[in-house]
């Protein structure tokens, strides 16, 4: 069976205190919308919905930075979920499969969540996602007859001894596409809210002789985000739940609580963490890596066996092949760096290639900005960079050749050759004592001036 994904994304989330619409904000440097949809995308469903509001150019861009086909349709009005859910039905007109309603504020519904539900839809016409609640609050209630739902109760309509029931509603549902949009046609809004509710098609299936059950999940998947607490309180939940995963599938990690992931963040078996890393999106670390204290990763790629840190700062583009070793206090950026290679301490590495056991020295810079473009430096194989040298891009410097410390190098360096570009060192006999003993001199005038 086909499945459309309908994810909601229309809310402007006033508790944020924000401009950013709710959905936008990031756990574990992604949108909580991007979250909503990598979830729904492991249905490989045939197409992907999201209904923008607030903000909706900016949520179409998000949408389209994940999923370039999932399509956008607005909801100029909040009237409710079902009103919500309402706008994309014209976009599934003539689609024969089932839909799901997902939330973009929700981040957490698990694959194999979803996947149950859609199991579900072979014995019921409407599936709704449930959970047991520690404390239901303000949640809506399902209402249970053996394996029937009968209804969905909004607490704000529930009586009390409706309000007893712990068994409560996350608001994702799936049933038949056509179906679900005949239902939405019949709900009112004569509620204390006046709006629209989705929870109310399941009483109306249930009076059209349709079919309702619930699948349900542990509670924390339903998590929905409201607020800037929540929003931290979701990003720890995650946190936590990556982190043991990666010691499960053999990555040891120092000090977990420490070390922050993204979404995205690939690490391979034998990997060492040490404690306080941070790993940007786009992160891939290959089995065997040593990525040391304090470092920052992000949009890189690290091969097997490589050292990185401590204090390094790997950026977009930096690839580490096999082997080699980044140290402290050194940046790399747009680089790649080949097998063996050595760039181990206060260096800033950009827009470079350096070859194979080549060592770059302490203090190194690619010199790869002149204020307008970016420029590429080479550095070959088996090549020495002294300490201190400043290498003013475009330039090359060949196998097996060396940069005398403290150059500035402005030209080509040929294979197997030394480089040196510094200026004259000239030395003044006396001069240093005779320079101190006027600077000590203005010194005490000056503080004998302001006594």
């Amino acid at each position: 069976m086909s499945i459309a994904l309908i994810i909601l994304a229309a809310g402007k989330g006033t508790r944020m205190k924000s401009d950013l619409p709710k959905v936008l904000h990031e756990i574990a440097g992604a949108p909580m919308l991007v979250h909503a949809m990598k979830s729904g995308a492991t249905l490989e469903p045939e197409k992907t919905i999201v209904v923008a509001g607030h903000g909706a150019e900016h949520v179409s861009k998000a949408s389209a930075g994940y999923d370039e086909t999932a399509e956008v349709v607005l909801q100029t009005e909040q009237l409710g979920t079902a009103h919500a859910v309402g706008q994309a039905k014209d976009t599934l007109a003539g689609f024969a499969g089932d839909a799901l309603v997902l939330y973009g504020d929700t981040p957490f519904i698990s694959p194999e969540t979803l996947s149950r539900m859609i199991d579900a839809r072979a014995g019921h016409d409407v599936i709704v996602l449930g959970f047991e609640a520690a404390d239901p609050g303000r949640y809506g209630r399902l209402l249970m007859q053996g394996d029937s739902l009968s209804k969905i109760v909004e607490f704000k309509d529930a009586t009390d001894e409706e309000r007893a029931i712990t068994l409560c509603n996350s608001g994702v549902i799936c049933a038949k596409s056509d179906v679900l949009f005949d239902l939405i046609d019949a709900v009112g809004n004569d509620n204390a809210s006046g709006e629209y509710y989705l929870t109310d098609i399941v009483e109306i299936a249930q009076q059209k002789g349709l079919s309702a059950t619930s699948v349900t999940c542990d509670e924390s998947e339903t998590l929905g985000v409201n607020s800037r607490v929540q929003l931290a309180e979701a990003d720890a939940i995650f946190q936590t739940k990556a982190r043991h995963a990666l010691m499960e599938s053999g990555v040891t990690l120092h000090a977990p609580d420490t070390v922050y992931l993204s979404h995205d963040t690939h690490i391979g078996p034998d990997t060492i963490v040490e404690p306080n890393v941070v790993f940007g999106p786009a992160v891939t670390i290959e089995n065997g890596a040593h990525i040391r204290a304090f470092s920052h990763l992000e949009g890189c790629h690290v091969s097997r066996g490589a050292v990185v840190g401590p204090y390094a700062r790997l950026r977009p583009g930096a690839e580490l092949a096999e082997f080699t070793k980044v140290g402290n206090f050194v940046e790399i950026k747009n680089a790649v760096i080949d097998e063996n290679a050595k760039v181990n301490h206060l260096t800033y590495v950009g827009d470079a290639h350096v070859g194979a056991r080549a060592n770059i020295g302490a203090g190194t810079a690619t010199c790869n900005y002149d204020g307008v473009m970016k420029h590429h430096t080479e550095i070959g194989a088996d090549s020495f960079i002294g300490s201190g040298t400043l290498l003013v891009a475009p330039v090359s410097v060949g196998s097996n050749a060396m940069t005398g410390s403290g150059s500035v190098i402005t030209q080509s360096v040929p294979d197997d050759a030394l480089a040196i570009g510094r200026a004259r060192q000239a030395n003044k006999p006396g001069l240093a004592v005779k320079l101190f003993d006027m600077l000590k001199k203005k010194k005490l005038d000056k503080q004998k001036g302001e006594a």
